[in-house]
């Protein structure tokens, strides 16, 4: 009897030794809790963008994760970072050295993506894009804690201008928002015009969040360009795009060309004005049955309104962050960010998705048309999916890349 309960005690501290080297070790979460900040533009110009709606997507990755890890709490926080560099910086220093937060996901302008990208590179903290668009946050700005969800400002205008250019639309002409982002976007438009052959033959630059953009129009109009690139986004956009309307820009066959819109923007634009608009998009709630299943909960949770592409990538960036920390067990970011990258992104809008060295989450995008009127069958059906765009053909190639974490430089 001895013997057998010698051999039992040996099995069981065998079968613990086997289990314990199994199982992730989720003391490892630290405060028991884990802290997720939404950090966005939740009432200005932006908050269409992101804003109240990024906050629910974000909330229903945390009910599909069942609102807990092995009993610690998720917790979701929220700032409004007001579009303004010393708010949203305060913001992320009183959460990550005050307030426990493990991972900030931004939708900020780039003034503000720029100090809490080095906070979280500091602090070994992840922090996920899903809105923030200037390219250099995967390029030469790259960080081993940060990641680009969504779109930047290098992929999205790749696809539209190659398309325009192989129509003869070779001479151009810029509105732009005045900051990181818009002249950001500007710079690698003007890299894919000059490459195809066409030429820039001017640009304004304006404040964000004008009311006025008459004498901007009229001056691009003036000038002749076959196209008006718009460098600009949110309020802005619809601005634009609106003053264009009312003063004619665009009437003689001079082309208006969005180089990022959101599908909240055509909503409150209208097809009227936007009929035939081409752009470039992550997402779209119509694409097939698991993103019209995804846009019905989001309906429900956010007053009916539908989603966009960076709620939707919010929802990505949360769900597949907290994947992670289930499967090592642990809110460390160094170990968590590894395990991200190490696994591909599965979700309703991306399926067997790598996140590139450089945090380059290496989606597909989709060139789209904006429907008319008269094409539009039911609520929001305002795009038509005109081409499935590779990720190979969407992002910065890797030999094209300042990033260090991809040259090794």
């Amino acid at each position: 009897m001895k013997k057998t309960g010698k051999n039992l005690t040996t099995a069981f501290a065998v079968v613990a030794v086997t289990t314990s080297l199994a199982m992730p070790a989720f003391a490892d979460i630290s405060d028991n809790v884990v802290k997720i900040g939404i950090m966005n533009d939740q009432s200005g110009p932006y908050a269409d963008n992101c804003g109240p709606g990024a906050v629910a997507a974000a909330r229903l990755a945390v009910e599909d994760a069942g609102g807990e890890i092995n009993g610690a709490k998720i917790e979701i926080v929220v700032a409004d970072d007001q579009n303004k560099p010393d708010i949203g910086a305060a913001t992320a220093l009183r959460w990550l050295d005050e307030e426990g937060v493990d991972a900030i996901v931004g939708c900020s302008t780039s003034s503000i993506a720029n100090a809490v990208h080095d906070m979280m590179q500091d602090r070994k903290k992840p922090y996920m894009l899903a809105g923030t668009a200037s390219s250099y946050f995967t390029n030469e700005r790259c960080s081993p804690m940060t990641t680009q969800w969504v779109v930047d400002s290098y992929a999205l205008p790749r696809a539209t201008v190659n398309s325009l250019l192989s129509e003869g639309i070779d001479s151009w002409y810029f509105i732009t928002v005045d900051y990181a982002f818009g002249k950001s976007w500007q710079e690698d438009t003007t890299t894919f015009i000059e490459e195809g052959g066409g030429e820039v033959l001017g640009s304004v630059l304006h404040p964000l969040g004008s009311n006025d953009f008459s004498s901007y129009l009229l001056r691009a109009q003036a000038s002749g360009a076959k196209a008006i690139a718009l460098a600009n986004a949110g309020g802005d956009f619809a601005n634009t795009m609106k003053q264009a309307a009312e003063f004619g820009v665009g009437a003689d066959g001079q082309l208006l060309v969005p180089l990022g819109m959101f599908i909240n923007s055509a909503n409150g634009i209208g097809l009227d004005v936007l009929k035939d608009v081409r752009l470039t998009t992550a997402f779209y709630w119509d694409a097939n049955d698991e993103t019209r299943a995804f846009a019905k909960r989001y309906r429900e949770a956010f007053n009916g309104r539908f989603p966009n592409g960076p709620q939707a990538g919010n929802y990505s960036a949360v769900a597949h962050y907290l994947k992670a920390v289930a499967a090592t067990g642990s809110d460390d970011g160094e170990v968590v960010m590894a395990e991200m990258k190490d696994t591909p992104v599965n979700d309703f809008s991306m399926k067997d998705v790598s996140i590139r060295d450089d945090g380059q989450v290496m989606r597909p995008l989709y060139a789209a048309r904006v429907k008319g009127p008269d094409e539009s069958e039911y609520e929001y059906d305002y795009y038509e999916i005109t081409d499935t765009i590779a990720p190979s053909d969407a992002w910065r190639p890797a030999e094209q890349s300042r990033c260090p974490l991809l040259t090794g430089g």
